[in-house]
């Protein structure tokens, strides 16, 4: 799986009763052939919840987006993969646009 794009949003907890920050990415993602994701017609995104509390960051949700008609896709994360994109979020949660 490699990240192709991404765009980041700050979630806002208006009641205050959520600890620590949510930030909402969406992740353009590239599989590769052998993937039970790849679709040689059909783009995939990642939308990801990650919480940032003190000095802890994790993957609160995500889930598979099929780009071309919006549906969500049944399909988890390998942990190799988790990690990859919890690094990648923990680099580029800041690049708030």
């Amino acid at each position: 799986m490699k990240i192709t794009s991404y765009e980041v949003d700050k979630l806002n907890d208006p009641t205050g009763i959520i600890t620590g920050n949510r930030y909402e990415f969406l992740l353009g993602i590239e599989v590769p052939e052998d993937d039970e994701l790849f679709d040689e017609n059909n783009s995939l995104d990642l939308r990801v919840i990650l919480v940032i509390e003190e000095t802890e960051a994790r993957i609160v949700q995500y889930h598979f987006i099929n780009r071309s008609n919006g549906k969500v896709l049944d399909f988890g994360l390998e942990d190799e993969e988790e990690a990859i994109v919890l690094s990648f979020c923990k680099e580029h949660y800041n690049d708030i646009i």
